[in-house]
């Protein structure tokens, strides 16, 4: 038993279970603190240097980033990102909260777990191992489902992996690796809701959809926001989908289609490393601002 004293001069005591405890939480904080700084700050503050600087480690200002964004490659690279980030969200939000609805209505079935379970498989493979599966399923020659790109007009693999069907790829991709994990986070938020909440709704008549559309999703309005802000970071760091399908296409899908895949090249094919960091520092900005308008917007931390 430890002892504190209050400001009156009385004497408080705190349990040493909880002081033990205390410990233990600073403990975890500090290692997680120490990789933090480690694998996030001081990298992030090593790409801010190299991109206000140059070869010779001279300040340059703004040059490497006007540098790049002169380059021909980078409208198109923005625009590609911008749009697979559009195609990915909103089918993310859609049919995640979609599915974590119906599975939670189905809890009572029995059904659920096996779909939670079917769903999360495809987020155990690492996300090079995903897109060979995809690359196997998307080759008309031999993919199991042969017939069915055949009935879609598709004969050749680079008809498939044409520059126009590359976002909806990438999106379907996106979905099938990372929107089980999701699901599961979701409908855990759904079980958290109080079922007295639930309970009034169905004693003022509300349905099903009525129950999901007013209660629920408000509810789980948060959960959405912090699944956007982190699907957002991770889609604008696009990289493995479309540098495997360059590789694996021979050139057709451009080793220069994402933001990240320019970045890379200037790197290690242009030996330019400054430019390099500086579309990294650009990424990191776009995310940080998108993260900020959705927590200011949504009210993230507001209290309930």
């Amino acid at each position: 038993m430890t002892v504190t004293h209050s400001p009156a001069g009385s004497t408080r005591r705190r349990p040493r279970g909880v002081s033990r405890q205390s410990r233990a939480g600073a403990a975890f904080v500090a290692a997680y603190v120490v990789l933090l700084i480690a694998f996030g700050v001081v990298p992030t503050a090593y790409a801010v240097w190299f991109a206000f600087t140059d070869a010779q480690g001279a300040f340059t200002g703004l040059g490497n980033f006007v540098t790049t964004a002169q380059d021909f490659r980078f409208v198109p690279a923005l625009g590609h990102v911008a749009l697979y980030l559009l195609l990915w969200l909103v089918s993310l939000v859609v049919l995640v909260v979609g599915l974590a609805l119906l599975l939670h209505r189905m809890a009572s079935q029995g059904a659920s777990k096996t779909l939670r379970f079917l769903f999360y498989i495809p987020g155990a493979l690492a996300g090079a191992a995903s897109v060979l599966v995809w690359l196997f399923m998307l080759d008309p020659t031999v993919s199991p489902v042969s017939s069915l790109l055949g009935v879609l007009g598709y004969g050749t693999f680079g008809e498939v992996i044409a520059p126009a069907n590359l976002p909806v790829l990438f999106t379907g991709i996106a979905f099938w690796t990372g929107a089980g994990g999701w699901i599961v986070v979701i409908y855990g938020a759904l079980n958290n809701i109080p079922s007295d909440v639930m309970e009034a709704a169905r004693i003022d008549g509300a349905g099903p959809w009525q129950t999901a559309w007013r209660v629920q999703i408000p509810m789980l309005r948060k959960w959405i926001v912090y699944m956007v802000i982190l699907a957002f970071a991770g889609g604008a760091q696009l990289f493995v989908e479309p540098q495997l399908l360059s590789l694996a296409s021979v050139g057709v899908a451009g080793r220069d289609y994402s933001l990240n895949q320019l970045s890379y090249d200037f790197a290690f094919q242009m030996n330019n490393i400054n430019g390099a960091a500086a579309i990294s520092v650009e990424l990191l900005v776009i995310s940080l601002s998108a993260a900020a308008l959705f927590v200011t917007r949504s009210g993230f931390f507001d209290a309930d």
